[in-house]
């Protein structure tokens, strides 16, 4: 294997067959079509929680979501208890994803590990904890604890074929935004890598995780390659890149969709370059007032410049909240727009998926 060969394409050499193939087949997906993802899609939507089977946009358009989030944010900061049940029950959630043939994507809203709070900077009773989290760092025994529940997350979740269900696992998110504690006000550039690294090295080489696709995703605050790889911790810590990005996208009423599709552009031509995946990681308007967004605004975005995007995924359908959602529910002033954006050919959903984790996977 030659040194170029190694620096590209996926990281991990060990991978489970079902993660290259995974990783191999939207590499191939991103060619001709994009995948569409919701976060929290199955744990609960618009007025409910916990139902089996259930999603809100399965509730619209008869299928979930390709593409599913979940959060790691419940595996640190509380009682040991209170992390299995949590651990339980996500993993019910991947595993039953990967059955049917989805995918699982993973955020982590990481509590403050020194300080006690939580992950916004300032519920995190301001602590800068990168640097203590690091090799060396006061808290680095702390944090490998920390990865060592993850990894044990990641050895549980054995479907009824006796595979490991694959995650793109997609840590410090938005680190180049400021309300996080890993934020790039709180956290110099050599501290993040150093965290970064150590964060794949250790999950991949010493705790035997190979079930994980790693994806790079800082939000939105870039405007050139340069840029955008400021933070970059390397072609062999990074399978994918990714954007956060709702500022350009109709938030607060602005749209400056040129901007968007601009940054979209940046990362995937970098991702096509690298032979490495690319994905809209974060994206939706709340409350989705504007009843053609998902024709007339991210279609029209996904559609432009020859881009190759493996997935989008809108944020969550809160449970209680009447107004914090990103994707339909029935009833919704969007809903037959969406419809229209589900039966366009270019959009995938989890019924359009087939054999997405085996070798012998064909673009329908």
């Amino acid at each position: 294997m030659t040194a170029g060969h190694f620096l590209f394409g996926q990281i991990d050499k060990n991978a489970t067959k079902e993660t290259k193939n995974l990783y191999n087949n939207l590499k191939t997906i991103s060619k001709q079509h994009i995948l569409f993802g919701h976060q929290h899609a199955l744990e609960y939507g618009h007025g409910w929680s916990n139902e089996t089977d259930r999603s809100d946009v399965k509730s619209v358009v008869g299928s979930h979501p390709a593409v599913v989030g979940i959060d790691f944010s419940g595996f640190s900061g509380q009682s040991k208890e209170k992390i299995e049940k949590e651990k339980e029950r996500l993993k019910k959630n991947v595993v039953n994803t990967y059955e049917r043939g989805g995918i699982t994507t993973v955020a982590w809203h990481f509590n403050n590990p020194a300080s006690g709070g939580g992950f916004y900077w300032k519920d995190s009773v301001s602590v800068a904890s990168m640097s203590l989290i690091k090799e060396g760092g006061s808290h680095h025994e702390q944090y490998k604890e920390i990865l060592k529940t993850i990894a044990d997350f990641a050895h549980s979740v054995k479907a009824k074929d006796g595979a490991l269900a694959p995650m793109i696992f997609r840590p410090y998110h938005e680190f180049d935004g400021d309300w996080f504690w890993w934020g790039k006000k709180y956290t110099s550039r050599e501290d993040f890598i150093a965290v970064w690294q150590f964060t794949v090295s250790y999950l991949k080489d010493t705790l035997g995780v190979h079930n994980f696709i790693y994806a790079f995703s800082p939000d939105n605050r870039f405007n050139s390659e340069e840029e955008y790889l400021e933070r970059y911790p390397g072609d062999v810590f990074v399978d994918l890149f990714g954007m956060d990005d709702y500022g350009d996208f109709g938030r607060d009423g602005k749209y400056d969709l040129e901007s968007g599709v601009k940054k979209l552009k940046i990362f995937s031509d970098i991702a096509i370059k690298k032979k490495k995946l690319a994905a809209f990681t974060e994206t939706g308007l709340e409350s989705i007032p504007n009843a053609n967004w998902w024709t007339g605004t991210l279609l029209k975005a996904l559609k432009s410049q020859n881009l190759e995007l493996a997935y989008v995924l809108v944020w969550r359908n809160d449970s209680v909240s009447p107004t914090h959602y990103y994707a339909p529910f029935p009833g919704n002033l969007s809903v037959p727009d969406f419809i229209k954006f589900y039966n366009y050919p270019y959009v995938w959903f989890e019924n359009d998926l087939n054999n997405i984790y085996q070798k012998n996977f064909k673009l329908r």
